[in-house]
């Protein structure tokens, strides 16, 4: 066999990242749920024969990061890859099998051609809603992850081609979104299947010992691309730390993430195992959610492109011990993992700029901001509605930070308030930008965002899942923190809003309540004494005013 040239590689590189484009396109196409329609809270990736990531589509890190890792785990500890077939898909959920959170359902399919293991296709879709404590699967009180919802061993859910309706029956009976779960988890087969017939193509064209070899290559280059990032950081070690608000249980308690960060020529090791023990409710993270944080952190802050495989996670180690926030012991609650897991990429990337302080950005507003309502509908049922909301982005050395912009880590969009008028019970009084809400500094943080809505059903449950109220995003080289995050409720009637806390469990509401979610500003960038005057009038018209 011929070895293959850099052009046909990078030919073979296009055409991964191509077939796992189109099985993205395929779940937005054809999802129903606006967590995946509209948020588009899912990730897809290729994967070589032997299940290292080769390529994915421009998804959500957060997922991207550590699908492999569970797809090892899987291959590792439960089903071999020997036992992998033409026609099988693999699922699971379960956080400590790989998993991230009950929601994010994980399934992986073989390829073949002509009887011989080519590669393996894997997506994660965010589901609106598997059961647990609260509306969206998100329980702020809970302190075991039974409480969170259905939890789903690795297991094959298609056999030869032929579909376990049994596990279908059970995900969906624990539902209270069963339609729009039912729907999304038939995107996502209906995915896996367009990118099995695409790879298949691109098997057949160049063959499976080509095809290898073109995996190896790709995998190769970028690690080499990351060593030489790496090679160009001083050497030594760089340390930093950031806090969550709290568990939502253990109120008074902040919950610390300190990253150690040693640069030792062309790898580096993040060590957190000075971060707190892992928390009574669910902010923590297992071992894979937080690798993937670490990834995040990293890759941020060298702010280059480099094609995302396995290759770029070879020279990157984490210490995070069991038991940790970084790394929980089961069977720990999860659900709200992303509260630490952000701050986790805020600690790595502070670590980072004592090495690179030209480079790195202030913090951004550091939490997925999740809330669900699940509101009464005139035949009995409920009507789930879930969204996310992000913050203002940290300013850096060079500018101010964006406003209500979506961090690398999970990567989410917007949900048109439209839209979410058009199916649920509510109506939105306000969206909007919080002016003044980016840390003070030479480069000013981004700005928050507010959103406001009204119930209009009978009653509804409303939960949240927030952080960043107490601890603000971090300003850097003398910028300012950004305003931290603030919710609100208005009783129907009320004149005065009461102040809630950040994370909420299931709050009972009626019609006319209103909710007011108002997020974190991003850190300020350097003294505010050395802000240009133009910036500083541009400052005081920008935004929404109160």
């Amino acid at each position: 066999m011929k070895g293959l040239n850099p052009v046909q590689i990078e030919i073979i590189r296009n055409a991964l990242v191509s077939a796992a484009e189109e099985m993205s396109v395929t779940i937005w196409r054809t999802s129903r749920s606006s967590v995946v329609r509209e948020i588009l809270d899912y990730s897809t990736c290729l994967f070589d024969a032997n299940g290292q990531s080769v390529a994915q589509a421009a998804r959500m890190p957060v997922h991207l990061n550590s699908m492999a890792a569970c797809l090892e785990d899987l291959i590792a500890h439960h089903i071999a890859i020997e036992d992998w077939h033409d026609g099988d898909v693999v699922i699971t959920n379960d956080p400590y099998s790989g998993g991230q959170h009950l929601p994010d359902i994980q399934t992986f399919r073989p390829v073949f051609v002509d009887g011989r293991r080519i590669a393996i296709a894997g997506i994660l879709v965010h589901h609106l809603d598997v059961g647990g404590g609260a509306p969206g699967s998100y329980y702020a009180d809970a302190t075991e992850v039974f409480q969170e919802g259905l939890c789903i061993p690795p297991v094959k859910i298609v056999e030869a081609g032929k579909r376990n309706e049994a596990i279908v029956k059970i995900l969906l009976a624990n539902s209270r979104e069963p339609a729009n779960v039912g729907g999304d988890f038939s995107s996502q087969l209906a995915a896996l299947e367009t990118g099995t017939k695409t790879i298949e193509r691109i098997g057949r064209k160049y063959g499976p010992d080509r095809l290898s070899q073109a995996c190896q290559h790709i995998q190769s280059a970028s690690e080499s691309q990351i060593r030489a990032m790496f090679a160009e950081i001083p050497n030594g070690v760089y340390t930093f730390e950031d806090f969550v608000d709290d568990d939502g249980i253990e109120t008074d308690r902040q919950l610390r993430i300190h990253a150690r960060l040693t640069v030792d020529n062309r790898a580096i090791e993040v060590d957190l195992s000075q971060s707190s023990a892992q928390a009574k409710g669910p902010v923590n993270c297992t071992f894979n959610m937080t690798r993937s944080a670490v990834i995040c952190g990293a890759l941020m802050a060298l702010g280059r492109e480099v094609p995302a495989n396995a290759g770029c996670y070879r020279p990157i180690s984490v210490k995070a011990p069991l038991g940790s926030v970084v790394n929980a012991r089961h069977p720990a609650p999860v659900a709200n993992r992303m509260a630490v897991g952000h701050r986790v990429v805020n600690a790595v990337m502070g670590a980072f700029a004592q090495a690179l302080p030209d480079r790195v950005p202030a913090s951004y507003y550091g939490v997925s901001y999740a809330y669900a309502l699940s509101a009464s509908t005139d035949d009995g049922g409920h009507q789930v509605y879930f969204d996310l909301e992000c913050g203002g982005w940290g300013g850096h050395p060079h500018g101010d930070g964006a406003n209500g912009f979506s961090c690398g880590f999970h990567n989410i969009s917007n949900t048109p308030v439209e839209m979410i008028e058009n199916d649920y019970p509510v109506t939105f009084l306000q969206y909007g930008l919080i002016s003044n809400s980016g840390g003070a500094g030479k480069f000013r943080g981004g700005l928050g965002l507010v959103r406001e809505f009204r119930l209009d059903a009978t009653e509804g449950l409303f939960a949240a899942n927030f952080d960043r109220f107490k601890v603000a995003p971090y300003g850097l080289f003398g910028g300012e923190p950004g305003r931290p995050g603030h919710l609100t409720l208005r009783r129907a009637g009320a004149d005065d809003a009461q102040p809630l806390a950040s994370k909420v469990a299931a709050m009972a509401l009626t019609r006319g309540d209103i909710i007011r979610v108002e997020t974190a500003g991003g850190g300020g960038h350097g003294p505010a004494r050395e802000r240009n005057p133009a910036a500083i009038l541009r400052d005081q018209t920008e935004g929404y005013t109160d």
